[in-house]
């Protein structure tokens, strides 16, 4: 299986993490594309220091790979399989999201290669789940994510559920990475499944 990563700059750089662990650890062929402002929420968010570099934030988040098979793009990079339709490619996923990356989407604008990945998915009719997380949301936010939605994306916001009986902050953050792990159609027993 093939998947795209676009990380951009809304907080939820922990669920980005899990994601990377997830996918690599299930013998996925992973494409990471990270916004200059998904570096500087990663490395905030997950190494409380947002002067980090790209390169070091980069080399930090794939520490947490569980396989060799995933390989950064730059914003940037056009000649990224995940750039054209005649790539062969199973889902994509932006997480986190940022409602400007979301609204540029739906706008059908590219400016990167991140906004490109999600634009061939919805042109082929591919899996895209989009993992937004802002709050409140306004009426063109709310008008963005049904425009997405109608367009045949999922939006999962990252809200994580409380039934399953967490107890750490990782367990709040494998309830959203397992909900868009299934949407992904990859295998996962993150959070136990409802009535098991």
């Amino acid at each position: 299986m093939r998947v795209f990563l676009g990380i951009t700059g809304a907080s939820g750089a922990p669920y980005a993490a899990r994601l990377v662990e997830a996918l690599s650890g299930a013998d996925v062929e992973l494409g990471i594309s990270a916004s200059s402002a998904g570096i500087e929420v990663l490395a905030t968010e997950l190494y409380a220091n947002p002067r980090l570099s790209r390169d070091e934030t980069l080399t930090r988040l794939l520490e947490r790979a569980r396989g060799g098979n995933v390989t950064v793009y730059e914003p940037n990079d056009w000649k990224s399989p995940y750039a054209s339709g005649s790539a062969k490619v199973d889902a994509y996923v932006i997480c986190p999201c940022s409602m400007g990356t979301l609204g540029t989407v739906a706008s059908g604008a590219m400016s990167n290669l991140i906004h490109r990945a999600a634009s061939v998915a919805l042109k082929e009719g591919r899996r895209l789940v989009l993992v937004p997380r802002e709050t409140p949301l306004s009426t063109i936010h709310l008008e963005n994510m049904l425009r997405l939605r109608q367009a045949g994306a999922v939006v999962l916001f990252a809200a994580p559920g409380f039934y399953h009986g967490a107890d750490s902050i990782d367990d709040l953050v494998d309830f959203v990475v397992g909900r868009c792990l299934d949407q992904l159609g990859v295998e996962n027993a993150l959070v136990p499944r409802w009535g098991q």
